[in-house]
C-alpha cells in the first residue's frame, strides 16, 4: 500500500502514484499607507493541495475501473482521510480534479497507457486533530 484516500488504496494494481506534488501556502495581506511601504498582517494558513500523478498500464497495472472508482468518489463532493503507507495523517481532502490522458488505443478504443493526475484539496484541521488524537487513545 503507498496511500489511502478514504476506502481507495493506491497500490499497482489500482493507481500507482509516480510522483506527488504538496502545496502548503500562509496569508499574508498588505494594506497601503501613505508614505510608507505597505503594512502586512500574518493571518495564517491558507489553501494546502496535494497532487498524485502517474501512468497506469492496464495490462498490468490498474486502469479504468480505479480510474472511475475516484471519480465517483470526486462526485459525492465528500471528504476523505488520506493517509501515507507509513500510517501518517495528512488531513482530510476533497477531490477537486481528475484528469486522463489516454495513449497507443487498441483496435477498440481501449487505451494501453493512461497518464492520470489527482488534485486534492484539504478542508478540515479540526477533524485531522480529532481523529489524531483518537487514534492516540
Amino acid at each position: 500500500m503507498m496511500m489511502t484516500l478514504g476506502y481507495f488504496v493506491f497500490e499497482r494494481k489500482t493507481l500507482a502514484p509516480q510522483q506527488t506534488q504538496h502545496t502548503m501556502v500562509w496569508r499574508h495581506p498588505t494594506n497601503n499607507r501613505v508614505g510608507a511601504r505597505p503594512s502586512t498582517q500574518f493571518l495564517g494558513a491558507g489553501d494546502e493541495t496535494k497532487v498524485i500523478s502517474g501512468v497506469l498500464m492496464p495490462e498490468f497495472t490498474g486502469g479504468e475501473l480505479s480510474l472511475k472508482a475516484v471519480t465517483i468518489m470526486a462526485e459525492t463532493g465528500k471528504a476523505y482521510p488520506l493517509i501515507d503507507g507509513w500510517g501518517n495523517m495528512h488531513g482530510f481532502f476533497v477531490i477537486e480534479k481528475v484528469t486522463a490522458g489516454r495513449t497507443e488505443l487498441l483496435g477498440n478504443g481501449a487505451a494501453r497507457k493512461i497518464e492520470f493526475g489527482i488534485e486534492l484539496k484539504r478542508i478540515d484541521e479540526k477533524h485531522t486533530q480529532q481523529i489524531a488524537h483518537s487514534l492516540t487513545i
